[in-house]
């Protein structure tokens, strides 16, 4: 298959296996198929809730990554923005455990955010400022939060109250599909209403078509007035808030608390999931799911008391799966033609 038509298969893939995974959740759940345990363990209803909610830091991860790829920043250092966001979050919300609960969650929220900005734009300096090689600058990203959130965890401190579940009324009472997509928490919702907004505005807005520009022929794009670096830093800002806000649903709706290297992995399976995905939000959303699903089997095949096979051999599931998925695309899929390079303007000490 010719490279440069491989992406419309990759990303169709992922949305397309996506679809297949809720087809027989319906069937499963709906039709005497459900008589079988192994189906309902593969398929049930608890099986999509938790795919749902694995795959939502994913999710965001990967359309971190969008954001400052499509512009020409290689970012692997969606870990560390991540960890540093959900440490933010728990930070603040430990700090206001006195307020009420709503404004406490929110304010928490805006800290993860900020915290997430701060690390991609220092990330975004390292790399234009200061023409580091974005691989190591993402490096040190993980690094850096890796280390200070460890020095200054306070293993007492408790954040009391998360974020609960808000059921759509009319959509939550659907079967099947509506206990999992319309009763969630607001992290959850908002993450599924940023694939829209970021899909239409990458692709059917200005700010949209400067940004894959910027990311594809920055000189064609500097020569047409556009501030190829400004973009850049900006994009970048952005998708470290993204990052930061999958750390705050880790705190803030999933876990209650932080813990030490929590994120365990996440950024770089959204890494994974954004390959997959071909840098198309879409395309992220359905790789995510599976990979999300991936995790979920492993929960349920061990609340199912499957030990025919060690424990630890099922928990190697999801990372077994990224790297069969990334092994088998990358190479295929074509990243955006300026990625990690740096863009000096002429004239510019940039």
């Amino acid at each position: 298959m010719r490279p440069n038509n491989f992406w419309k298969t990759s990303s169709l893939i992922s949305l397309i296996l996506a679809g297949v995974l809720v087809v027989m959740a319906l069937l499963v759940n709906m039709t005497p198929l459900g008589n079988s345990m192994w189906l309902r363990v593969f398929f049930g209803i608890s099986a999509l809730n938790f795919t749902l909610r694995a795959s939502i830091p994913l999710i965001l991860g990967a359309l971190s990554g969008i954001l400052c790829e499509r512009s020409g920043i290689i970012n692997i250092g969606i870990e560390g923005m991540m960890l540093a966001g959900a440490f933010g979050g728990f930070v603040a919300k430990v700090a206001t455990n006195g307020w009420p609960l709503t404004a406490s969650l929110i304010f928490s929220v805006l800290i993860a955010l900020a915290i997430g900005g701060l690390m991609g734009l220092l990330h975004a300096t390292l790399s234009i400022r200061f023409r580091m090689d974005q691989i190591i600058s993402g490096t040190v990203i993980i690094i850096l939060a890796t280390g200070f959130t460890a020095y200054l965890f306070d293993r007492n401190a408790v954040a009391e109250g998360k974020f609960n579940a808000l059921p759509i009324p009319g959509l939550a009472q659907i079967p099947v599909i509506g206990p999992v997509f319309f009763d969630n928490p607001p992290i959850t919702y908002l993450t599924l209403l940023l694939v829209v907004i970021i899909h239409v505005a990458l692709f059917h807005t200005r700010w949209g078509l400067r940004t894959r520009a910027v990311g594809e022929h920055p000189r064609a794009a500097d020569t047409v007035g556009i501030n190829v670096n400004r973009y850049r830093y900006v994009n970048t800002t952005m998708g470290g808030m993204l990052a930061g806000l999958a750390g705050a649903f880790l705190v803030l709706e999933a876990v209650g608390q932080f813990q030490e290297g929590m994120t365990a992995g996440r950024g770089f399976i959204s890494l994974a999931a954004m390959i997959f995905g071909n840098w198309n939000p879409f395309g992220a959303l359905g790789a995510s799911l599976l990979f999300g699903y991936t995790q979920a089997l492993q929960n349920e095949l061990l609340l199912a008391g499957f030990t025919d096979i060690p424990r630890q051999f099922v928990s190697m599931l999801p990372y077994v799966v990224t790297i069969i998925a990334v092994s088998g695309f990358v190479g295929r899929v074509r990243p955006p033609a300026a990625e990690g390079k740096v863009y000096e303007t002429e004239g510019s000490s940039e």
